[in-house]
């Protein structure tokens, strides 16, 4: 049971609850603290005091003061004015995102917004009832206004909603759930569409899937390289503590285990293949780069999951601050990062996937087949993987890098977070892939082994993936197994079976 404005919420956590598989609640003790909250905001309101949102209007139109009768108009007009997202909606998975953790940092009672008001975003998420979001027009500061508005509009029964898979036009939900618009109060508007949670949503899901890649990448990794008889002695523990980053540690002992009790290094221990090729030597060193990018997103979405990102702030004392916590700079940089850290395993399991092909060097028939000529083998699938590298490499100049200032200048530093993180998702959907198509490779490649036996975990992994993909004897249409090869990957299926990979 994961308490709404009180507990810590992970990455894991979010993941869980989005899936159902964790329920949220809300304590009397949050309940006050919301209310109290929103009291403060009615206080300003009836005050003579000018605070930004609450009775100015907004961006650069700051200086411009809102009566006590308009502020109500106001907070429906800044949704309404604000949603101007255009493209296709983001997926499910996201907007379930967006909605929890605009729920965790509104229960944290620093946004003036109303009871009725936060427990009908409850009733969405609970409800699965999701409004469309479309994928682009958030700079990534003042928040991500544009995605959150549209997010926000079926609250004042505007917008479109998709409930038990079919679009709605929200009245037209309402009137069948028997539901009210919500009127909002002063702020309320403001609080809604302030924040990170369109970055925040899809650095998230980058967090989780990453970890997955990471951890595919140094299992499938390792049945490359006991398929191409490579040496394990690049990843002995001695070597590794004369360096001591955390992720090359990291990875040199997964595939220590991974590799542990195979009978095949013992095959060629006096062979005369000196190293082996970086692809495969330095697997610590590459992939625990990208370990340790990792690791630094991790903490910083965590700290993102658990901060208050609208503005103004309205502190408990009843002190109304515009500040900058809106701002997605600290998330934008290192999904940046990251990104650039997916694309890289990408393209080292390509480098892997173009060695298996290589033939004789590694003891293996030419493109994978005994029979080549008439037959192509596996040519071709390193073509696609060398597609999808490039593919990557295009996505990785850094989002962050660029501001275009708007709001008339208001708002003349933007950190394009929005952009960042959909270019994550984007790197990662296509390194699932590659690494889909370097198993293909691997357990084709280990075939040729026999009869030695690789160790009880990859003999597991192969013997897992022949239930849903043949041993190749001629050419084939290889994309019915590279998608096959891909559900693998999604499923994370081989993430048990080497279940000491971490």
């Amino acid at each position: 049971m994961f308490h709404f404005g009180k507990d810590k919420l992970t990455v894991d956590i979010a993941i869980a609850m989005i899936n159902k598989k964790e329920q949220g609640v809300l304590s009397d003790e949050i309940k006050q603290q919301i209310t109290k909250s929103q009291k403060n905001v009615e206080e300003i309101v009836a005050s003579d005091r000018t605070v930004y949102g609450v009775n100015t209007g907004f961006g650069p139109l700051c200086t411009v003061k809102i009566s006590a009768e308009e502020t109500r108009k106001l907070q429906e007009n800044i949704l309404q004015s604000h949603a101007v997202g255009v493209g296709e909606p983001i997926e499910d998975d996201l907007v379930r995102l967006m909605l929890l953790t605009k729920l965790h940092a509104l229960a944290q009672g620093f946004s003036g917004i109303k009871l009725d008001t936060y427990e009908r975003i409850l009733y969405f998420f609970e409800n699965d009832i999701l409004p469309l979001v479309p994928e682009q027009g958030s700079v990534g500061a003042s928040g991500d206004l544009a995605p959150l508005s549209h997010l926000f509009l079926p609250l004042i029964g505007m917008g479109q909603v998709k409930y038990n898979e079919k679009i709605y036009e929200t009245a037209d939900l309402y009137k069948e759930l028997n539901l009210e618009p919500v009127q909002l109060g002063a702020k309320e508007g403001l609080a809604l569409i302030n924040g990170t949670q369109f970055i925040l949503a899809h650095a998230t899901m980058a967090v989780y899937r990453m970890q997955k890649a990471l951890r595919h990448a140094d299992i499938i990794g390792a049945v490359t390289l006991d398929a191409l008889k490579g040496s394990i002695r690049p990843f002995k523990k001695e070597l590794h503590e004369i360096r001591p980053y955390e992720g090359t540690q990291r990875v040199a002992e997964n595939l220590r285990n991974m590799l542990d009790g195979s009978e095949i290094p013992a095959s060629h221990a006096d062979c005369d293949r000196v190293q082996d090729p970086y692809s495969l030597r330095c697997m610590p060193q590459v992939h625990g780069a990208s370990r340790n990018a990792w690791k630094h997103l991790n903490e910083l979405v965590e700290i993102e999951l658990n901060s208050v990102t609208d503005n103004p702030i309205v502190l408990g004392d009843g002190d109304a601050i515009s500040g900058g916590n809106f701002h997605g700079q600290p998330l934008a940089m290192v999904i940046d990062y990251a990104t650039l850290a997916c694309a890289e395993l990408g393209n080292i399991a390509d480098r892997r996937v173009y060695l298996s092909l290589e033939g004789e060097k590694f003891s293996l028939p030419k493109l994978l087949l005994k029979e080549t000529g008439l037959n192509s083998g596996f040519m071709i699938l390193q073509y696609t993987t060398a597609a999808l590298v490039t593919e990557n490499k295009t996505q990785c100049f850094p989002a962050s890098a660029d501001s275009v200032p708007t709001s008339m200048g208001q708002e003349d530093h933007v950190s394009m977070g929005s952009i960042s993180g959909r270019k994550c998702l984007r790197v990662i959907n296509n390194l699932e892939k590659i690494q889909a198509i370097e198993l293909l490779c691997a357990t084709q490649a280990l075939e040729f082994a026999r009869p030695l036996k690789s160790s009880k975990t990859i003999e597991a992994i192969q013997e897992y993936v022949r239930k849903e993909i043949p041993h190749f004897e001629k050419d084939e249409i290889f994309s019915t197994a590279i998608n096959k090869s891909i559900d693998i990957i999604k499923s994370g299926d081989l993430l048990d079976i080497a279940s000491q990979v971490k």
